[in-house]
């Protein structure tokens, strides 16, 4: 056998003999993780991701980077996520509005099932429905022959135009007839500020941010978005029990990577998640911010990040909610 064809054969070997792609994975996490908040720090979607982050980090023996990247209501940094590479090591927790909303009210540089590959449902907050103590209704039945008795008279702030609040209260129109007011703010703390202040008479927050407001009787709870009553706020109906069972809103936070992650990978970062998510410190930790741990399999989570963008595609549609596409 000439040398030439000696090389040969012992380069063809040496693919075959290579180990199989899988291999990579098995040693996954090598080296640290970037974990992208595509918000600023200290909001629900910055401490979610902290606190699984964290564990997350000493299960795999990688530190866990916390990369805030704020804008666009999560937009900004969840293009970062499409936009990085497919190796499992630039990760995001989105939030419900950049993943399921905004591609549906604006023009965005990704789409989300076909750009990111989702890897969990972390987590769920439940939206609550409040008004301030001058409103004199005590109850989702009452808050709508007020609204009907006034049509186009009562207000609802929300956090920002095209954001879950928003379209929750959009669904409110929607599901209960009525002719209620958008007034949009740069965020929940103003739209709170106002509510406190009687300029406007209701709106729908994440659970989390009211909760101080509920329990120093600043503002009166109507109901809550949740399938159950929340553990946070148990005396509060759900809007299922108040007779809407189509007006189901909560906020959600997911895990994703960019597309083309390999699925050995992904599979790792849904384990390391899921074992972090399963960690009675971690669930004590986010059960204090009304968050519920979910945990579940990509292709559920896939399945479930089409079914909300359909749920508020049609909102926005049925609505008549500008936008900005």
């Amino acid at each position: 056998m000439t040398i030439s064809r000696r090389l040969l054969v012992h380069s063809l070997l040496g693919l075959f003999l290579l180990p199989p792609p899988m291999a990579s994975a098995q040693n996954f996490p090598a080296k640290p993780i970037k974990l992208i908040v595509p918000f600023p720090a200290g909001g629900p979607n910055d401490i979610i991701a902290r606190v699984i982050g964290q564990r997350m980090s000493e299960l795999a023996g990688q530190p866990i980077l916390i990369d805030n990247r704020g804008g666009q209501g999560g937009v900004l940094g969840t293009d970062a996520v499409a936009k990085s590479a497919p190796d499992g090591y630039t990760i995001a927790i989105s939030s419900a509005g950049a993943l399921a909303i905004s591609p549906s009210m604006e023009k965005v540089a990704y789409d989300t099932l076909a750009d990111l590959t989702p890897v969990t449902l972390v987590a769920t907050v439940p939206e609550m429905l409040v008004v301030p103590t001058n409103v004199p209704a005590k109850d989702i039945g009452e808050l709508i022959a007020l609204a009907k008795s006034q049509p186009g008279k009562l207000n609802f702030a929300s956090s920002g135009p095209g954001s879950l609040p928003h379209l929750a209260g959009e669904l409110f129109k929607l599901t209960a007839q009525i002719d209620i007011v958008h007034v949009p703010y740069r965020g929940a703390a103003p739209a709170v500020n106002d509510l406190l202040g009687q300029q406007v008479q209701m709106t729908f927050l994440d659970l989390p941010v009211l909760l101080p407001q509920i329990k120093a009787g600043a503002l009166r709870p109507i109901a809550v978005g949740s399938m159950a009553r929340a553990p946070t706020a148990p005396d509060v109906p759900t809007t299922k029990e108040a007779g809407f069972p189509d007006l189901r809103i909560e906020n959600w936070y997911g895990m994703v990577a960019p597309k083309g992650t390999p699925k050995q990978i992904v599979t790792a970062l849904h384990d390391l998640a899921t074992k972090a998510m399963a960690d009675s410190a971690v669930k004590e930790k986010l059960a204090q911010q009304g968050a519920t741990l979910v945990g579940d399999e990509p292709e559920h989570f896939r399945k479930f990040i089409a079914d909300e963008t359909a749920k508020w595609a049609k909102v926005i549609k049925d609505a008549g909610v500008e936008t900005a596409k």
